[in-house]
């Protein structure tokens, strides 16, 4: 198959997928690999195209297996285990502003850690509190100051995700939640923390997609720069 750059449009076409070259000129980040549904075949031919466009390439939810097999030809690849992120090129030197990121539980950090390490990645300050969901809401107290403090803050919290309208209470902050699939069976799976989340009474929160970690680690990137 002869591939052919889409010179005029702004994507490659590889046949299997169209690459999005112009999105890092528009939104200031590259296009993000999104690892499942791909083969290892695949995602080394992606990276190999974006190589020649871009100087900073991720890729998000990859199986360490997979990381293994494309560090092989990618010896600067580097894979943050706790986040299912993978990061290839040079980490920004700036600091963009302080992001605070709030989980209910410890059971939320794997979420929590994917928007972290992209946004340290990316060059923001970032700050971690973990494990003060309000079944034990005291556990906060300690924290007020820093999360006046924060530019942004990302809350992460499965259940009834009521953290975040806690923190929207205190915070003067934009705030965006991420709510997460931990839970028993009347949690569907996150689909009760969404709602929850949606239905906040407190101002100034946005609410991204269930364990969308990434997404809200973009989403304060933006709001940083």
């Amino acid at each position: 198959m002869k591939y052919a750059l889409m010179k005029n449009k702004g994507f490659i076409n590889l046949g299997f997928v169209k690459l999005d070259i112009a999105r890092e000129k528009r939104k200031g980040l590259p296009e993000i690999i999104y690892a499942p549904g791909k083969t290892t075949e695949q995602l080394k031919k992606i990276i190999k195209e974006f190589k020649k466009h871009t100087s900073l390439i991720f890729i998000s939810r990859l199986k360490e297996e997979q990381f293994k097999i494309l560090k092989n030809e990618n010896k600067k690849l580097e894979f943050f285990k706790s986040a299912k992120l993978a990061f290839l090129g040079k980490k920004s030197k700036e600091k963009n502003g302080y992001c605070l990121i709030i989980t209910a539980g410890t059971s939320d950090i794997p979420v929590a850690e994917e928007a972290a390490v992209f946004l340290e990645t990316t060059g923001n300050k970032v700050e971690r509190i973990y494990d003060v969901g309000v079944a034990g809401v005291h556990r906060i107290e300690p924290f007020k100051e820093k999360i006046k403090q924060a530019k942004v803050v990302i809350v992460i919290a499965g259940m009834e995700a009521a953290l975040l309208s806690i923190i929207s209470g205190i915070c003067p902050a934009p705030i965006i939640g991420v709510p997460t699939s931990v839970g028993y069976g009347a949690s569907f799976n996150g689909i009760a923390a969404l709602l929850g989340m949606l239905n906040s009474c407190a101002p100034g929160s946005v609410c991204v997609n269930i364990d969308n970690g990434l997404g809200a680690g973009y989403f304060a990137h933006l709001i940083n720069k």
